[in-house]
């Protein structure tokens, strides 16, 4: 029996322990449930504020797009003007090396024709001149050969019938 009494002392005093245990644990539970709720609505605030976000990141994005876009535009325009510029410059330079190339060639060329003609006068080769005076002779010549020829059969007849009449002149007289 002493069992049973024990039995109940103890039973009795967590009956009395629980509710003073209760009122110990209820403000830890609560506040328990109160940090809960705060990370509820601490997720719930954050998933707000990240779709704000991202809204503003891709404004942002767009933003620094389109400005990249100018730039390049105008990097671009500064770098064609620099290349043209440049391009003109050195096309100059080009053009005025060429001049020069072309005027010393001509020189060379004139050097070299005035020797080769020295070199082919001492061995009393013609030049081109030489060869044409006495081409427009020649030909000269040649016309007045023909026109001799064309008249010369014609003189030839006038003085066959001359001489036949001096001829038959001089035969009668013999008679």
């Amino acid at each position: 029996m002493a069992k049973k009494t024990l039995k109940k002392k103890v039973m009795k005093k967590k009956e009395q322990a629980k509710p003073a245990a209760l009122n110990i644990a209820a403000p830890v539970v609560e506040s328990a449930r109160e940090i809960w709720l705060a990370g509820l609505g601490a997720y719930s605030v954050a998933q707000a504020e990240s779709g704000k976000l991202i809204e503003q990141g891709n404004k942002l994005f767009e933003k620094l797009v389109s400005e990249g876009s100018r730039l390049e535009k105008k990097t671009r325009s500064v770098a064609e003007t620099a290349v043209g510029d440049i391009k003109g410059g050195v096309e100059s330079k080009v053009d005025a090396v060429r001049k020069q190339a072309v005027d010393n060639w001509d020189k060379l060329e004139n050097i070299f024709e005035e020797r080769v003609a020295r070199v082919l006068g001492s061995l009393g080769v013609p030049t081109a001149e030489d060869v044409n005076k006495l081409s427009e002779r020649v030909q000269k010549l040649s016309r007045q050969v023909t026109a001799l020829s064309k008249a010369a059969p014609a003189k030839a007849a006038k003085a066959r019938k001359t001489a036949a009449k001096k001829k038959t002149a001089k035969k009668p007289a013999a008679k």
